[in-house]
This record gives structure tokens, sequence and C-alpha cells, in this order.
């Protein structure tokens, strides 16, 4: 099973779809609200390399990016790659 990691927030239309895409995949994710939660975006900054939007997304510890990363990952059939 692939390790997946969304740093994400309340309200957030951007995290909405990134979690939609998974789950219509059938993945199963990690969810880290970094709104609510200081030290989580801390975190996320130092893995992503100090992007500060949300979602950002990790699968298997590897940086995907943001939402769009994500669904352009899906389109050229790269995500099931970044899965295995």
């Amino acid at each position: 099973m692939p390790k997946i990691e969304i740093y994400s927030g309340d309200h957030c239309p951007y995290c909405v779809r990134a979690k939609q895409l998974l789950n219509q995949q059938g993945l199963a994710f990690e969810e880290f609200d970094v709104k609510k939660d200081a030290k989580r975006r801390e975190e996320m900054l130092a893995r992503s390399g100090g992007a500060r939007t949300i979602p950002q997304i990790f699968i298997n510890d590897r940086h995907v990016g943001g939402c769009d990363d994500l669904y352009a990952l899906h389109q050229r059939g790269e995500l099931a790659q970044w899965l295995a």
C-alpha cells in the first residue's frame, strides 16, 4: 500500500479536489491540517522546499506538489508509477 500524505486545511477547494481524486482511485491517505497545527505547517515547509500553498501532497515520501500537480500526474498516466 502506498504511503500518501496530504497537508491541507479547512475550506480549501484545492484540498477537496485532491482528496476527491485519491478517493476516486480508491487510495487511502493521511491528512494533516496545517491551519490547526503549527508544527505540521513547519514540517510541510521543510519537506516541500518552502512551498506555502495547500495542499502539499507526498507519495511514498516523494513530493508531488499541489492539487494541479496531482491531477497532471494522473492525466499523464504517471500516478500509478508513483504509487508503485
